[in-house]
């Protein structure tokens, strides 16, 4: 499958595009320090559900003001439902699980390697092709993220469950792959995508309130004023705003030049990580960080097609 052809290469480079882009970027890296206070005082089950009742609220205002209907058909609710589960209930609840034991910045540039995923699961179920030079770049990538993961090891205290977190990173991202790999199919692009959102965020926040009270007892909430804004700004700012820009960015600039918005990402993630959490860096980490991004770029320009 191919992606659509652009009218010029210097559209990426009209502020129409790159304004979007970088916004995209700047709130998604900053998303993963705002998730690590919010797992301080409330259990992750429950913070999940708050973001997400919020998002959700938060969408369908978005469609009622845009006056799209959020009536959608049978089918279009079944895909809005898996994607609720898939994205919505577990990965956020496996991502916010692994910020327990990992930096913030680190589960950031693990979750980098989303598009390697991506391409794997739809080589596997949408038949689009993968070539040499985007294994190559993964593997280089790959390389990266483990010497990344090295230092985090060593630097860990003794009572440290790095392990746990990398499990918990990695369910997360092929948690989040299926649902990209959803939302690239006939039967998503189908839906008004706005709509679909609004019923996938509610119910995915029906599942992750459903799984709160099982796991964590009844709803606990944080009435600290960080907590709330980050509840309101991880539901309004980190998911109503950029999930429909980044999906017009996909339509503009095709999925594999969209995707570098996830080579951004973590360079801004890490950088916070630095600001407001201590991260040490060592020259483990700075390799691993610049292999992870150059193999991660090098990838990306693979999975383009020849125009």
């Amino acid at each position: 499958m191919s992606e659509p052809e652009l009218p010029g290469q210097a559209r990426f480079w009209q502020w129409s595009v790159a304004g979007p882009f970088l916004l995209v970027a700047l709130i998604w890296g900053s998303t993963w320090l705002v998730i690590k206070d919010q797992i301080g005082t409330v259990p992750p089950s429950w913070s999940v559900t708050w973001r997400f009742i919020t998002a959700a609220i938060g969408m369908g205002a978005l469609a009622l003001f845009r006056r799209e209907s959020l009536r959608i058909s049978a089918t279009g609710l079944k895909v809005a439902a898996l994607l609720g589960l898939l994205q919505f209930v577990m990965n956020f609840q496996f991502v916010y699980r692994a910020e327990t034991h990992l930096t913030s910045g680190i589960v950031a540039v693990f979750f980098a390697l989303l598009v390697v995923p991506n391409a794997l699961l739809a080589w596997a179920v949408l038949k689009q092709p993968v070539t040499r030079g985007f294994i190559g770049g993964s593997a280089v990538a790959g390389a990266g993220i483990a010497l990344l993961l090295l230092h985090e090891y060593r630097m860990a205290p003794p009572e440290g469950q790095v392990l746990t977190g990398i499990a918990l990173t990695t369910a997360a991202l092929f948690s989040a792959s299926s649902a990209n790999v959803l939302q690239a199919s006939n039967a998503a692009r189908g839906v008004p995508m706005i709509p679909m959102l609004a019923w996938g965020m509610l119910i995915g926040a029906l599942i992750d309130g459903a799984f709160a009270w099982a796991v964590e007892g009844p709803p606990q909430f944080d009435m600290r004023p960080g907590y709330v804004f980050g509840v309101l700004y991880l539901g309004i700012v980190g998911s109503v705003v950029t999930f429909p820009l980044y999906f017009r960015l996909l339509q503009r600039l095709g999925a594999g030049r969209g995707a570098y918005n996830g080579v951004l990402v973590p360079v801004v993630a890490m950088l916070l990580s630095t600001l407001f959490e201590g991260y040490r860096w060592s020259v483990l980490a700075l390799a691993g960080s610049a292999l992870a991004m150059l193999g991660l770029v090098l990838a990306l320009k693979a999975r383009s097609p020849s125009r």
